[in-house]
């Protein structure tokens, strides 16, 4: 209805002059269509015949009629926009909305936060004996519960090794670390999990992306039994060595620092590619024309290098938790040597002491992941080598021409971008190892870590080629053509107008 008053409006000015037809013009509009009785016809053949007169009258006079518009527009059926996109029926969108993206990007800024005190956790030993996912939401609220628990931290070994002093008063600090760590980590869950259920009902994700989410969704809650299979291994004692240091196993703290790394790049990510998509989408035939400048064979070796060197970064990541695990910093406190050389002596670095098997056949992976002089040495290893693949990358789309030509703009700001984080996160390792890892500057090479592999993401993000995106562009853009082709430009814009 709203369509044939828009029609009226337009056609108002002219409305006279198109009913008040001559005789002369009316014979002539007669013998171009056939004569046809008025009287005894139905009221549709009348508006079959009133649309055909006043299409031939436009066709005659060589120009467009608002009396021809408005009965084409009463003739034509109603497209809706889901038609002229193409989209497919079905419960999920065919994209994801932006509110999708923004909440993303959200939460994957709470589990960068929530990582960078949780490294501030551990190096203030702090910890508490017990997991209650439910119960433990809140901290103990009688002096005889805050004695409850001080008297179970005093039966763990890092009191009766290291803390054998320890006052009521200092304990309730480091308990309420450990508590506020775990709080933040509930709230992460919470925050994530119903927002996601609630955007799918509403029908505002895709289905590849709602899968994803329950992807998510999963690994946050496997993040939490992974952290609470961390702090047990620092309880008992037969992990340690008679007189060793007491602390959580260097697997599982790599296993759980590794996990909330993927969980945040994951939303990273993802929000990212909804805000690109919507982007590229807004403008399907320039944002076909990006896509395929970036699919050229010239920036292949480009895109693919930034894929390995996000994985090289990651790997260097881990690597510090290792090093974490085993407080590997507190020895070899210069650089580049490592005591009188650059490397330790063989016999340190491959010693026979890690070896838990007779024929020494363990010998190798057991230093490499247990020796703390093998470890510090391998995350030398990988840090330079990652700090060099990131000049070298640079290097290449500075000075070849043909990449530096084919090079989109946000992808060389991407580029420029790493290689300042990378500058600053080989100055905050060589300062931590110096200054015998204080706890501003190890929680700062933590954070420095995590935004380093985030530029790199960010890059590869502007790099990649998405297929299904590329398939969502080709299929708007052939229906954009054929809203195009003759007779159909008129129907389909008023008709998407009721």
């Amino acid at each position: 209805m709203a369509s044939i008053f828009h029609g009226l409006r337009q056609a108002a000015p002219r409305l006279s002059r198109d009913l008040f037809i001559c005789r002369q013009c009316m014979k002539q509009s007669r013998s171009a269509i056939g004569r046809t009785p008025f009287l005894g016809k139905s009221r549709f053949q009348r508006g079959a015949r009133f649309s055909s007169i006043a299409a031939s009258l436009d066709n005659a006079a060589g120009r467009s009629s608002p009396l021809a518009s408005l009965s084409q527009t009463i003739a034509a059926p109603k497209v809706g926009h889901s038609q002229i996109a193409g989209s497919t029926k079905g419960f999920f969108p065919e994209t994801s909305s932006k509110s999708v993206a923004y909440w993303l990007l959200g939460s994957a800024a709470s589990v960068f936060g929530i990582v960078i005190f949780g490294g501030l956790t551990r190096l203030t030993e702090s910890g508490i004996t017990e997991w209650k996912p439910v119960t433990g939401s809140l901290p103990p609220l009688s002096a005889d519960d805050w004695q409850s628990e001080f008297d179970k931290y005093r039966l763990s070994p890092e009191f009766k090794q290291l803390n054998p002093h320890m006052t009521l008063e200092e304990f309730k600090k480091i308990y309420y670390m450990e508590w506020g760590h775990r709080l933040w980590g509930r709230i992460v869950g919470l925050t994530f999990v119903i927002p996601a259920v609630v955007f799918v009902a509403r029908r505002k994700v895709s289905a590849h992306m709602s899968l994803r989410l329950l992807g998510i969704s999963g690994l946050i809650g496997f993040q939490g039994v992974l952290g609470w299979w961390m702090v047990k291994s620092g309880l008992k004692d037969d992990l340690f060595a008679p007189g060793s240091h007491p602390r959580v196993s260097q697997y599982r703290l790599t296993a759980h620092l590794g996990t909330a790394f993927i969980c945040y790049l994951a939303m990273l990510w993802n929000g990212l590619s909804i805000l690109r998509d919507a982007k590229l989408l807004s403008s399907p035939a320039k944002g076909h024309g990006h896509l395929l400048r970036l699919s050229s064979p010239t920036f292949s070796v480009f895109r693919k290098s930034v894929a390995g060197l996000a994985i090289l970064v990651f790997a260097t990541a881990m690597s510090g938790g290792l090093v974490a695990g085993l407080d590997a910093g507190l020895i070899y406190n210069q650089f580049p040597r490592m005591g009188v050389g650059f490397t330790p002596p063989y016999s340190e670095l491959f010693s026979k002491f890690y070896s838990r098997i007779e024929d020494g056949s363990d010998i190798w992976w057991r230093n490499m992941l247990e020796n703390p002089s093998t470890v510090q040495l391998d995350h030398r290893i990988l840090a330079t080598t990652t700090f060099t693949a990131i000049l070298s990358l640079w290097a290449y789309s500075r000075f070849n021409l043909k990449v530096k030509a084919a090079l989109p703009t946000a992808c060389r700001k991407g580029m420029v971008g790493v290689v300042h984080l990378a500058f600053l996160q080989v100055l905050l390792g060589i300062s931590t190892l110096i200054y015998l890892v204080p706890t501003p500057l190890a929680a700062a090479h933590q954070a420095g870590s995590l935004a380093l592999l985030t530029g790199v993401l960010v890059l590869g993000n502007r790099t990649w080629v998405p297929k299904r995106t590329l398939k969502l562009l080709q299929s708007r853009m052939s229906s954009a053509r054929s809203a195009t082709t003759p007779g159909l430009p008129r129907r389909i814009g008023l008709g998407t107008q009721s």
